[in-house]
């Protein structure tokens, strides 16, 4: 009611203050020549309804998120120039709240295109059109395989086989990827579940998003899902996150912490050297394996500062005792470098590329095989 009092007193005769809802209001300014008549007015608004109120004998501040449509500038009917008001005011208060922000035709297409690609993705999921590929890790000393990280697909009906690249980005940060990864997790569990049954023991990677390991359920679900096969021990898993994504909140640090200390669910920071961590926080955070990120594998032969990053994210694993495995690796010269250095584990394309469940077994049957014939 002091809200609505406020607006009837700096709107001009001829404006219009409505309350639509809520804390919702309305304000029609009409005569407008120009876009810079507005701030003034908006000011002006701002101002008022900032002033405190006093409620039970004790003042109160209230501050006002605004979004701005013009018409004609907007060219569209007044149910949608007001939903395109209120699409600038969710821009307003994600921009900080006691603002204002412009409606922009160029940025509701977007969102219209953003949200019809969502809904795409909820259907490929219903439909079962995603495949988690899987990529090998190995121990370049010894020749043999110590695991694969699954790498979701989307095998598109028009489009064919799609990488991750081409939409995830679409769903990070939404709470889409929480289904998303949760599926991700049921599909790996019970692709490592038949791989146990076929006589193949190995630990499968699993990668996880800040927005996914941060949801209430994360640990419960996880737990649920691992007692769901008797077979597969807690270590025959193992979590990747970004390493920029383990930096986002301290909850994140004490989910990682409680999955590894009560579940007993090693983690991976993936990525490792884009996140600028800070090593105070590096050994607090119970991560397992550092994995280097493959832009700096992939250009240390050819750059210096590539290899000297590398070299020194090694040295630093050995000192905090995490176990290190470079990404990337693109050619076989990578290997002897790798080793010299004191990284054993690597993956890549020069070991092999992600490939179906199906292919797994007999990959790494030959791949051993080759391996010994080598050290004979």
């Amino acid at each position: 009611m002091a809200v609505a009092e406020r607006l009837s007193q700096v709107t001009r005769s001829g404006d219009t203050a409505a309350r639509m809802g809520g804390d919702e209001f309305v304000v029609l300014i009409s005569n407008i020549n120009s876009i810079d008549e507005l701030d003034p007015i908006l000011t002006r608004l701002s101002q008022k309804i900032a002033e405190p109120i006093k409620l039970n004998r004790r003042k109160h501040h209230v501050t006002a998120s605004i979004g701005v449509a013009i018409y004609p500038i907007d060219n569209v009917d007044g149910d949608t120039l007001i939903r395109h008001a209120d699409l600038a005011m969710y821009e307003a208060k994600q921009a900080g709240r006691d603002g204002y922000h412009i409606f922009d035709a160029k940025l509701d297409q977007q969102m219209h295109e953003y949200h019809t690609q969502l809904e795409r993705l909820h259907l490929a999921l219903i439909g079962e059109e995603f495949r988690l590929y899987y990529q090998p890790k190995v121990d370049l000393r010894h020749g043999r395989v110590i695991g694969v990280e699954e790498l979701i697909r989307w095998q598109h009906p028009e489009k064919g086989l799609l990488g991750a690249m081409e939409f995830l980005p679409i769903v990070e940060g939404h709470e889409f990827s929480v289904e998303m990864g949760d599926w991700v997790l049921k599909t790996a569990l019970k692709q490592l579940h038949a791989w146990q049954e076929q006589g193949l023991n190995i630990q499968v990677s699993i990668n996880v998003s800040a927005k996914q390991i941060q949801h209430t359920d994360f640990l419960k679900k996880l737990e649920a899902s691992l007692n769901q096969y008797e077979s597969i021990s807690p270590e025959s898993i193992e979590l990747e996150i970004l390493e920029t994504s383990a930096l986002e909140t301290v909850q994140t640090s004490q989910v990682v912490a409680a999955a590894s200390n009560y579940l007993g669910v090693p983690f991976a920071l993936d990525d490792f050297g884009t996140g600028y961590s800070s090593l105070t926080y590096l050994r607090k955070l119970p991560v397992k394996t550092l994995k280097i990120d493959q832009s700096f594998v992939r250009d240390m032969l050819r750059n210096d500062e590539d290899m000297a990053i590398v070299k020194g994210i090694i040295e630093l694993a050995q000192v905090f005792k995490r176990d290190i495995i470079a990404e990337g690796v693109e050619s076989t010269e990578h290997f002897q470098y790798l080793l010299d250095m004191g990284c054993d584990m690597a993956q890549g394309y020069a070991i092999a590329k992600p490939m179906p469940a199906e292919e797994v077994c007999d990959w790494i049957k030959n791949y051993e095989k080759a391996q010994q014939g080598k050290s004979e």
